[in-house]
């Protein structure tokens, strides 16, 4: 590959990152009643179609839906962390660790943003969701690059 299509290339994925940090971003600048809303309305969604192929299940809304914010933050620091060790393109054990580090500090400075929003708190447990799922989007990452190597030899 030529060097201008990989400078390309690699522009290309960190403004993937820039664009995932700002959707991260924007939907924690949503004040409480209105995150919690769109959130309620996925979980009525997941819950109606859930219900249509399994009637016999019993779900709670509240404890589904708890379930699915949580979700939600793992969801959003898994592929945070994926286009991170993607754009850093350093497949070793220090590109990791540096695309872990950019996650959770994102994660810590996202946490504290939702401080100064109103009706939302920052949370340490969502700290910690969030690391959770950089970690399993960067090994993720990890798992496919080296099944994709294999299958190039």
């Amino acid at each position: 590959m030529n060097m201008e299509r990989k400078k390309l290339r690699q522009l290309f994925a960190w403004l993937l990152v820039i664009i995932w940090m700002g959707v991260i971003f924007y939907l924690s600048h949503q004040p409480a009643t209105a995150s919690s809303t769109l959130s309620s309305g996925i979980t009525e969604i997941i819950i109606r179609t859930l219900k249509t192929i399994a009637p016999f299940m019993d779900l709670e809304l509240h404890a589904f839906h708890h379930f699915i914010r949580k979700g939600a933050h793992f969801f959003a620091y898994f592929m945070l962390g994926f286009l991170v060790i993607h754009a850093l393109e350093m497949r070793h054990v220090k590109g990791m660790a540096l695309a872990l580090a950019i996650s959770v500090l994102y994660a810590i400075s996202d946490e504290v943003h939702q401080l100064f929003i109103p009706g939302r708190s920052g949370e340490v447990r969502d700290v910690l969701i969030d690391s959770a799922g950089a970690v399993v989007g960067i090994i993720s990452y990890r798992i496919i690059w080296k099944v994709m190597r294999k299958r190039e030899q």
